[in-house]
């Protein structure tokens, strides 16, 4: 497993019974997540001394419950500093987890493209963008643009190679193609289901492989890697590497890896699984 355990600011403190508690920063919340099917011991005193805690609905969805947590605080990791709050289905705009993908970019010693697709707040962007690259980042929603925008301003990146697009990522893809570009890297984090600016609609098991074969063909004439990161049950560190292998290495050649992410729980030394991630390297 791949472990995201270099952050200083961000902890698993514990979980048990479908819910981990964590430290943000400053504050300590308390969010529903699916793989906790333990039920042990909450002897850790910040179950007791909780900012935030998000409740999860029978009915779907859920709400916030705060204590004593400001609309909006900032963490950081490296160089590169994110801007939170809390908002719908309990989400604080980062997933920590990934630092152990944003830890796997290095500068290449020369000019390097990279697009970021499904590109969220732009973790994956910046850290592209620390490392030198010059980065095209796509997301279908104008708020997490935004949002990605501000934080590149607050990583101290806002003059940064970063082109900023509100773009359904399938036909931006495919309209890339046409045009003739190209990029040495290519990122991408597909949600389980979701919809486009015009409301397309996206199921993950139906469009993946499709996707990934389309953004082969924007590779350049040198790349340099395909990350695909997935949350969906379905689509395991094996069928990742599957993917990769025959979408992108079969051509290219270079090295396939594929493995679970997770993040280190202080309290009991467990792990706690958090998605796959396949990655596709040129060596």
């Amino acid at each position: 497993m791949w472990l995201a355990d270099n952050w200083k600011e961000y902890e698993v403190i514990d979980c048990s019974e479908g819910e981990k508690l964590e430290r943000w920063g400053k504050y300590t919340l308390l969010r529903p997540d699916p793989q906790v099917i333990w039920n042990t011991k909450k002897e850790d005193k910040h179950w007791k001394h909780l900012n935030a805690h998000y409740h999860r609905s029978k009915k779907g969805g859920g709400e916030w419950e705060f204590f004593d947590l400001p609309k909006q605080w900032d963490i950081h990791y490296r160089s590169l500093t994110f801007h939170l709050k809390p908002f719908s289905f309990k989400h604080t705009g980062l997933f920590p987890e990934q630092a152990v993908n944003w830890d796997w970019f290095k500068k290449a010693g020369r000019p390097v493209k990279v697009l970021n697709l499904f590109a969220y707040t732009g973790g994956a962007t910046l850290a592209a963008a620390a490392a030198g690259a010059s980065v095209t980042h796509v997301d279908a929603s104008k708020g997490m643009v935004t949002w990605a925008k501000e934080n590149a301003v607050a990583s101290g990146l806002g003059d940064a190679p970063i082109r900023w697009l509100v773009d359904d990522c399938v036909k931006f893809v495919e309209r890339e193609i046409r045009r003739g570009n190209h990029y040495d890297g290519i990122i991408m984090d597909p949600p389980s289901y979701g919809r486009g600016p015009k409301g397309e609609i996206w199921k993950i098991e139906e469009k993946i492989y499709s996707l990934v074969c389309l953004c082969e063909k924007l590779l350049s004439k040198d790349p340099l890697f395909f990350l695909i990161n997935s949350y969906t049950t379905g689509l395991q560190p094996a069928v990742l590497s599957y993917m990769l292998g025959t979408a992108v290495a079969k051509k290219h050649g270079g090295k396939v890896s594929a493995d679970e992410v997770g993040l280190p729980v202080s309290a009991n030394g467990l792990v706690l699984p958090c998605g796959a991630s396949g990655r596709w390297e040129k060596k």
